[in-house]
């Protein structure tokens, strides 16, 4: 079908009982992404819902130093500053776990037994870590213990650095925090299944790397060993954790959604829109999820969203 044929679709007649009200676009995560959609909506004077459950990745993070404009800014600062703005707007905010999506005609959005309907829905519900479980890992969580590359990266630069993890793509990991950052790394690996140019390569980068359990992170107010599960204790300063994440998309499953080659992120078009006609995915769960690169997708999604609008009224 084409695009104008697929348009034609949000025209449709829909039956909507008297005193129901429809929203122009419900957006599921008050992330990055979705923040800056609901800004553009609102400045387009449309009516909009944020429905979010609260704790995302982008909230977790203390120090954010590659925004334009911030020098260092908190995600949690970033979140509440958005909904202010988003707020400034009219835009509406609700706490809640949205549970099911579905598009008989207009969306159905399920926020436990509430259901709410919309001509367009933006998912911004982002990813949950995967953090492995060591003691006293969420004491240092977010000042010596990283997950992402791209956010803290920076934060290791110079200091004694331990990257733990459970695949080859963690041997990978460690070169590029080698050439990035700092040159003293140690490699804790979970599996043993290294191939030997892997092998050699770390040797030659003069990077250790040790099989096993890391089962506590040692220190005082600052980080310093990881204690492995033979009671061998590694120093370091900081750790990068790499395990990967997983989706929060349980509430689109309902829905019959095109996913990549990997059978994990959705597959959108340019301006974020998913394989089904109205419904625009943002941030992990398509693309990046760095705060400024999610807030470009929501702001392109919202642009596209209020083209649509106006086609509606022809």
């Amino acid at each position: 079908m084409g695009m104008q044929g697929k348009h034609l679709i949000d025209r449709e007649a829909v039956l909507v009982l008297p005193g129901e009200k429809i929203y122009d676009c419900i957006i599921i995560g008050a992330g990055p992404g979705g923040l800056q959609a609901a800004i553009y909506l609102g400045r387009y004077n449309r009516k909009v819902l944020i429905i979010d459950r609260g704790g995302g990745r982008t909230s977790h993070a203390r120090h954010i130093e590659n925004l334009l404009t911030q020098k260092v800014i908190s995600g949690s600062e970033i979140i509440r500053l958005g909904m202010e703005q988003a707020e400034s707007f009219n835009v509406e905010i609700q706490k809640g776990l949205v549970t099911r999506v579905l598009k008989p005609g207009l969306f159905e959005v399920y926020a436990g037994e509430v259901k709410y309907l919309s001509r367009f829905v933006l998912v911004s519900s982002g990813g949950t870590e995967n953090l492995p479980r060591i003691e006293n890992l969420f004491k240092f969580f977010g000042t010596g213990i990283f997950t992402c590359i791209d956010c803290d990266g920076y934060r290791t630069t110079g200091k004694k650095l331990v990257v733990i993890g459970n695949s080859i793509k963690t041997v990978q990991v460690a070169f590029g925090m080698k050439d990035m950052y700092t040159a003293d790394i140690t490699l804790v690996l979970y599996t043993d299944k290294i191939p030997e140019a892997y092998k050699d390569e770390l040797a030659e980068e003069g990077i250790p790397f040790v099989i096993g359990r890391p089962v506590k992170f040692i220190g005082g107010e600052r980080l310093e060993a990881l204690e492995m599960q033979d009671g061998k204790r590694i120093p370091c300063e900081v750790v990068l954790s790499h395990f990967g994440y997983k989706l929060n998309d349980g509430f689109l499953s309902g829905l019959n959604l095109k996913r990549d080659a990997d059978n994990f992120k959705f597959v959108t078009s340019r301006d974020y829109e998913a394989s089904l006609s109205g419904l625009y995915i943002v941030g992990p769960l398509a693309g990046d999820d760095q705060v400024v690169i999610a807030a470009g997708e929501g702001a392109m999604a919202a642009i596209d969203m209020k083209k649509r609008l106006f086609e509606m009224r022809a």
